[in-house]
């Protein structure tokens, strides 16, 4: 998917666990599928999954949610991955890696939630109880959780360029319109809080088509909350959205932010990711497609 992804298969993970965690080393691996950019996952047998990054720019994850995602699960109201142990550069792999608890559900992409009323009230929950921890010595947006929770206008320039790219391919001044409207909205100008910074299907685990867990929190950081409102959009139907709205009490422009998060990531996505990843970019046209009609 990237031309700087790292090299990584079954026999790679056995070699890693067997010299790292030998506790483990008789335990069966195998490859998840997913539709995931940043990580490889790899399911270490029926307890624990082995998660490694694919490129640099997602090396940083793994520290950071060991050090957060423990302080963070005790006030959540839904599961999130349970860190427990990393791993260290080795045989060719430049990275640190991390061992979690298996989390069971199947990935939201692409599902239809057997209830979309409630599944909007669980992930405003979710959303205001991640805002409400304290934020102190939290991360600042960086290069770790790729700016996630910026001001919208620092993402201007990619946008544009994606939009052209595009031209002939999706409606682009529909979506020229969209990105003004987003620009528009005033930024956030109060203190920052916790955010998940990238949430839509492929992070959201279901069981029996209701949200059962939030995974990768490699966008974790403290921020505009605007920046999680895009599951509205990446995630719930459109007879949905206003249920999660008023579960998360934002203003008007909060909304069109969070709207324009949703919409900036649909087009960076798509012409990235047609060739690549082509599961990932259709689901990204989804998104784009929930966000035009969402006049």
């Amino acid at each position: 998917m990237h031309v700087d992804e790292a090299a990584i298969d079954t026999a790679l993970v056995r070699r890693l666990v067997s010299a790292q965690f030998p506790e483990w080393a008789s335990l069966p691996i195998e490859s998840v599928a997913s539709s995931g950019t940043d990580n490889a996952l790899y399911r270490l047998g029926d307890q624990l999954v082995a998660r490694l990054p694919r490129i640099d720019s997602a090396a940083k994850q793994a520290d950071k949610e060991h050090r957060w995602l423990p302080r963070l699960a005790p006030l959540l109201p839904l599961p999130i991955p349970s860190p427990v142990a990393i791993g260290h550069p080795a045989e060719g792999y430049p990275w640190a890696w991390s061992v979690y608890r298996w989390l069971p559900g199947e990935a939201a992409t692409g599902s239809t939630s057997a209830d979309p009323a409630r599944s909007a009230h669980a992930l405003a929950e979710f959303v205001c109880a991640l805002q409400r921890i304290d934020p102190s010595e939290g991360p600042s947006p960086g290069e770790h959780n790729f700016f996630r929770g910026d001001p919208l206008a620092t993402r201007d320039p990619l946008v544009r360029e994606a939009i052209a790219a595009l031209d002939g391919v999706i409606d682009t001044a529909a979506a020229s319109r969209a990105w003004q409207a987003a620009l528009d909205a005033r930024d956030w100008d109060r203190a920052p809080v916790w955010i998940h910074g990238d949430l839509h299907g492929g992070n959201l685990l279901v069981d029996q088509g209701m949200v059962s867990a939030v995974i990768d929190f490699g966008g974790l950081a403290v921020a505009d909350p605007a920046c999680d409102l895009m599951v509205a959009w990446t995630y719930l139907p459109a007879g949905a959205r206003e249920a999660f709205r008023d579960g998360v009490s934002c203003d008007d422009d909060a909304w069109a932010r969070g709207r324009g998060w949703a919409l900036s990531m649909a087009l960076i996505a798509i012409p990235y990711y047609t060739r690549t990843n082509p599961k990932f970019a259709a689901e990204a046209r989804r998104w784009l497609h929930e966000v035009l009609i969402d006049q």
